[in-house]
């Protein structure tokens, strides 16, 4: 037998890490198309229930810690993200990050929860309409932790699915649609942007259609989270064209609704999808 020498690389830089719940099917793939491909992303899972409840979020948060650990030991993170918007408002941001640094080491935790209020901030939002896959119960307890931050939520609607495997295969088309419909005349005035919430939705390839079509700020759970790792890695803007990455705010609506494409609702759909 040989035994040959080698050389040593220096770890990657910047070194992100993403725990993933064990239903999600989307986010993992959000993130491939979001993140640079310079960006060194390390995946962890954790336990989770078939159903969503308040119950079966809260019960993610012993298992946390568990899920940090399975992360390459002795890695340092940059920004280490959690991937469940409504985990969060269950659990409370502080302590998904106390638990999480439990089980790794991480300059930076974030959730899509704290990744969402630092966008509204940046893009001074105040007044969402929320699109949620969930039953009220779920939604109820995001609102509240919103409005805790100063952001409402007046316009609300939802896809009323408690199943993740069906939240999971929700069509974009329909997240299209359901989006296009709360910000129609009427309620949709009184708001200055829109979140499609859930990491578990597929929202990233209807945003540009649905930012063109209302002029207003569109986010979702995974494109805030990665926007918010990023931020916080200093390395760059997820790749997505879209008002988050171009940093415009709610004043900019009237001019990108005058300078629209003039194209229909069906062209739309089946340019964007």
């Amino acid at each position: 037998m040989q035994v040959f020498g080698y050389d040593s690389m220096p770890a990657s830089d910047p070194a992100l890490g993403l725990i993933v719940l064990q239903v999600d099917e989307r986010i993992e793939r959000d993130f491939r198309r979001l993140m640079p491909e310079d960006c060194d992303l390390l995946v962890s899972r954790v336990p989770s229930g078939l159903e969503v409840s308040p119950e079966s979020l809260a019960e993610m948060e012993e298992a946390l810690p568990r899920a940090a650990a399975l992360f390459p030991r002795g890695r340092r993170f940059d920004v280490i993200g959690y991937g469940c918007t409504s985990g969060t408002a269950q659990i409370g941001a502080a302590r998904v990050a106390a638990q999480i640094r439990a089980g790794a080491r991480a300059d930076h935790v974030t959730d899509p929860l704290s990744a969402l209020i630092a966008a509204c901030r940046h893009l001074r939002l105040r007044r969402l309409a929320l699109l949620s896959p969930y039953v009220a119960s779920v939604s109820d307890r995001l609102r509240g932790r919103l409005a805790e931050a100063g952001i409402a939520t007046p316009v609300f609607g939802s896809f009323a699915e408690a199943e993740e495997a069906r939240v999971a295969r929700i069509a974009p088309v329909s997240v299209l649609d359901a989006g296009r419909a709360m910000l129609a005349a009427g309620p949709g005035a009184d708001v200055d942007g829109l979140f499609l919430s859930c990491t578990n939705l597929a929202t990233l390839s209807v945003i540009p259609a649905l930012e063109e079509a209302t002029g207003l700020p569109v986010l979702s759970s995974n494109l805030v989270l990665a926007w918010d790792m990023l931020r916080r890695a200093g390395a760059g803007m997820p790749r997505l064209d879209c008002r988050l990455t171009r940093g415009g705010g709610a004043g900019e609506h009237e001019h990108s609704a005058a300078s629209g494409s003039g194209r229909s609702g069906a062209e739309d759909r089946q340019g964007q999808l």
